[in-house]
């Protein structure tokens, strides 16, 4: 008898107004797979202690391409929802207060690993990009020993060398639940899920994140010509989208008008002020007239003296 294998899905978020770099867990699931019979279980946590985190959405298009993200504050206990505001802190008093409220839910979230680890035989997990996800569980006492730990997301790299999303993986093999006969479908594949398993299966939810990563999973190694065909289209649909965007982006800029700032005002020409050695006074006839004859003189004199050498001068109209 084969191994169990589970998929493990964390939502966690950092405390509202303190640290970015400490994360909380919010909610676990773990998709548990039995190859023997194609039973599919779902085991789930919600973290209810009363703490403000910040939860980073995603925002896809519809071939599954982040186009932006939104950051949203949720209260773990109440799951009621504000908007995020950047400047918001907490004290240091406020801060030690938050910590004290969450210790205690490692304990919960360590026995709910042991208890669904023996229940199920679970020896394999997979992951996607799970490294963080794993260093919480370890950092709540959960222990991984003796257990393979398996990174779809490192192993999709390496084999595609592309990092794919589980956006972008959920578009490629077309997963979807169909609530009329309670199949979990994908391209090629599809697995009857409980009804009661199934009220787990919320967009955005971590038992939904679980169920999508079994999917991509089993047609990776069960169907791999389809999937990278599959995800080879898509790859080349987003970068078409992308080309397409970024010459519209250019035909408009060339289109645009310039702007003011952008074309260099013209040097505005200034008379010298009157009573420098650089002002000048306006010409007369008499003036012109003395320059002229100045200048026949001056050129009259220097052909005598050129003729009365015998060395030749060098031409110097540079100066």
């Amino acid at each position: 008898m084969r191994d169990n294998i589970a998929f493990l899905e964390l939502k966690f978020g950092n405390i509202y107004g303190g640290y970015a770099n400490f994360f909380a867990i919010s909610d676990i699931s773990l998709l548990i797979f039995d190859p023997s019979t194609n039973r599919i279980f779902i085991e789930s946590l919600a973290i209810n202690a009363d703490v403000d985190v910040v939860w980073v959405n995603s925002k896809v298009n519809e071939l599954g391409h982040t186009i932006g993200r939104s950051k949203q504050v949720i209260n773990l206990r109440t799951r009621r929802k504000k908007p995020f505001k950047e400047e918001f802190a907490l004290d240091e008093d406020s801060l030690n207060f938050a910590f004290n409220r969450i210790r205690p839910t490692r304990r919960f979230i360590k026995s709910f690993f042991g208890k669904n680890f023996r229940k199920y035989n679970i020896r394999n997990i997979v992951t996607f990009d799970g490294k963080r996800d794993i260093f919480l569980c370890e950092k709540s006492g959960v222990i991984f020993r003796g257990m393979r730990v398996y990174d779809l997301q490192k192993a999709l790299n390496k084999e595609f060398n592309y990092l794919f999303s589980l956006n972008k993986l959920g578009v490629a093999t077309n997963i979807r639940y169909d609530q009329n006969d309670g199949n979990l479908k994908s391209n090629n594949l599809k697995y009857w899920i409980h009804p009661i398993a199934a009220r787990q299966l919320r967009p955005r939810s971590a038992a939904w994140d679980a169920a999508r990563m079994f999917m991509v999973y089993q047609e990776f190694n069960e169907h791999n010509d389809d999937f990278t065909m599959k995800s080879a289209l898509l790859v080349n649909q987003i970068q078409a989208m992308k080309d397409a965007e970024a010459e519209e982006a250019a035909a408009q800029a060339a289109l645009a008008p310039p702007s003011e700032e952008a074309t260099p005002p013209a040097k505005e020409e200034t008379a010298p002020p009157v009573g420098t050695d650089d002002a000048v006074a306006p010409a007369t006839e008499e003036a012109v007239a003395e320059a002229a004859a100045a200048d026949a003189e001056a050129a009259a004199e220097k052909v005598l003296t050129e003729t009365a050498t015998t060395e030749t001068t060098e031409d110097k109209s540079g100066e």
